[in-house]
């Protein structure tokens, strides 16, 4: 099987994207339950980024294939999935066997969703991760009972999500962006609420906004000291959910006063923790509830452009001048 492969880490990403190879590997013999995928296509994600420089969460042993999601179908499988050869899946894989930046994949059972024929293959490399994120972190402001949610980096995908699934259930938002192009996308789009966190009287605008609406939830993926100022616009008895650093800088600007007073939290989302607590009934129901999403067109991610294996480095050095324009898909 041909593979990129990553020989060591940098925290210079460019240098990283420099050093990465492409081999012929041997194709790995499933265990009982794992299956072998012939990959249609991988996503390159922020996360894949931060692996490539050494910074993420997930560390393997070197050398090593990049890449944790993609779609496929499966071609070989151990005695406890024959019945998953043929099925066409979606897949997230973090262990030191494999990565999805390759033309195929060996992953246990437990790392892939079967999915329906209709289901876009290309729509299907980007479904483990954005979309269940986005519904578990939802799920928080219905059980608030949210009139507004806020999110910052919101040009993202994840945020897209969020937006939709608010817009179905009467929840206003309020968009927290960077850039006045990425504003005037998102209002192209029909954001309603969108602000620009760089402009002076940002903190006066989100204050207000916030109480106008009655926000209870917020959604960070940023850190630093945007964190703060969220946190601190929300009303009494709210929530700030955290689940990206994407400035690399710790919580800041808290006001601890509201910690400790106004019963407002900070809590953390992690997608494997949720999807361990909801248990595998419900997430396969939520899976084709979010799958049905897709199919109909409700939900839809937003690919930029594709590379081969080869053109991997062109690839990436297109995807990193802008990641908010979508994601970059590998195409073995």
């Amino acid at each position: 099987m041909k593979s990129v492969i990553l020989p060591s880490y940098n925290r210079n990403i460019i240098r990283s994207m420099l050093g990465l190879k492409i081999e012929e590997l041997d194709i790995p013999i499933p265990g009982d339950s794992d299956v072998i995928i012939k990959v249609h296509a991988a996503p390159v994600n922020p996360s894949d980024i931060a692996f490539l420089q050494g910074t993420y969460n997930v560390v393997k042993s070197l050398p090593a294939v990049p890449g944790f999601e993609g779609s496929g179908v499966v071609i070989d499988a151990g005695k406890n999935a024959i019945n998953f050869i043929g099925r066409k899946v979606s897949c997230f894989v973090q262990d030191d066997r494999s990565g999805t930046w390759s033309d195929t994949i060996i992953a246990n059972i437990e790392d892939i969703i079967p999915l329906k024929d209709e289901m876009d293959m290309d729509q299907a490399a980007c479904f483990t991760v954005n979309p269940f994120t986005a519904y578990g972190m939802f799920e928080i402001a219905l059980q608030y009972e949210s009139k507004a949610i806020i999110q910052n980096a919101a040009g993202s995908q994840v945020a897209s999500f969020l937006r939709k699934m608010a817009l179905e259930n009467g929840i206003e938002v309020i968009d927290i962006v960077r850039k006045q192009v990425s504003a005037n996308k998102l209002v192209n789009e029909g954001a309603k609420h969108v602000l620009i966190e760089t402009d002076v009287d940002f903190v006066e605008q989100l204050g207000n906004l916030s109480i106008k609406l009655g926000a209870t939830v917020a959604y960070d993926a940023v850190g630093g000291s945007l964190s703060g100022l969220m946190f601190n616009a929300l009303s009494t008895d709210s929530e700030l959910v955290v689940y990206g650093g994407l400035s690399g800088k710790p919580i800041a600007e808290v006001d601890i006063m509201d910690l400790i007073f106004n019963n407002k939290i900070i809590s953390g989302f992690n997608l494997m923790d949720w999807k361990a607590e909801i248990g595998q009934e419900e997430f396969v129901r939520i899976s084709e509830e979010l799958q049905d999403g897709f199919i109909s067109g409700k939900y839809h991610t937003n690919i930029r452009g594709f590379s081969s294996l080869d053109d991997i480095v062109k690839g990436l050095r297109s995807y990193i001048s802008d990641m908010s324009l979508g994601k970059l898909l590998i195409k073995p």
